[in-house]
């Protein structure tokens, strides 16, 4: 009875992975942007509803919105003159960029379908071109759909790993690799982004070359501890640079 009950339990779990793998392969589009073939499983207005629904929650997050309508004015210009000169203009994504209060976090951040942040704390370091730059970046983030690409991929990996629970004691390695796969995909991201920026800077009018001083001037707020690259989701700035210089010859020779 008890080998029984463990045949089953191995058909189960094999069943629920077959099955992950599958509706993997039919999620699979390419980007009409990018070019990129990619595992999607929902709309843009997916997207869109998603970034709109988590943008209050995400600014609160960061101490709301920053208390100055004239430099939000500022950056919804920046932002939207890139969207206007760009691609960006051309898909169904809703942008709008706002100004957090926070101004001890360097950072920003994208969410699906358009909602582009960034904290004073950084944006009071950087120049317009640079903020062109950092706005380009996230914008990117927005048009390569990588967050639906994440949340799909962490949907496969999900099903796999119940499966495999279900078939056996193998949840927690195969949990693992899935980590470890989503967390290369987001280095790739971020180059992605990094190029579509340089892209839509030389567009919008920009100096490109401000990009590499926004990766410098993220160095030097890391610190000599930063972690190293292989342990984040984002490359070594030095890395970043390379690849934007690279991206600078070619989009200007265009």
């Amino acid at each position: 009875m008890r080998r029984s009950s463990w045949k089953i339990r191995i058909f189960i779990g094999l069943a629920i992975v077959a099955f992950a793998f599958v509706k993997k392969c039919s999620s699979k589009e390419e980007n009409p942007y990018t070019g990129r073939v990619q595992t999607i499983n929902m709309t843009p207005e997916q997207e869109i509803a998603i970034g709109l629904q988590s943008a209050p929650e995400m600014a609160q997050q960061h101490g709301g919105l920053y208390p100055d309508e004239r430099l939000q004015a500022f950056v919804d210009a920046v932002g939207n003159k890139l969207v206007r000169n760009s691609m960006a203009r051309e898909t169904p994504y809703q942008f709008d960029f706002h100004l957090l209060a926070d101004d001890r976090t360097i950072n920003a951040f994208a969410l699906p379908g358009g909602q582009c942040f960034i904290t004073y704390a950084l944006f009071s370091q950087l120049n317009e071109s640079q903020l062109a730059g950092v706005l380009g970046h996230e914008i990117g983030h927005v048009i390569g759909r990588h967050s639906a690409e994440r949340i799909a991929e962490s949907d496969f990996w999900r099903t796999v790993t119940m499966g495999a629970s279900v078939g056996g004691d193998m949840g927690g390695l195969v949990g693992g690799i899935g980590q470890n796969t989503l967390l290369k995909n987001g280095r790739g991201d971020e180059l992605e982004s990094d190029e579509l920026g340089v892209l839509f800077m030389i567009q919008a009018g920009y100096n490109p070359e401000e990009m590499i001083k926004v990766m410098q001037i993220l160095k030097a707020a890391a610190g000599p501890n930063r972690v190293p690259e292989f342990q984040s989701t984002h490359p070594d700035p030095e890395n970043r640079i390379e690849k934007i210089k690279e991206a600078i010859e070619r989009y200007r020779t265009q």
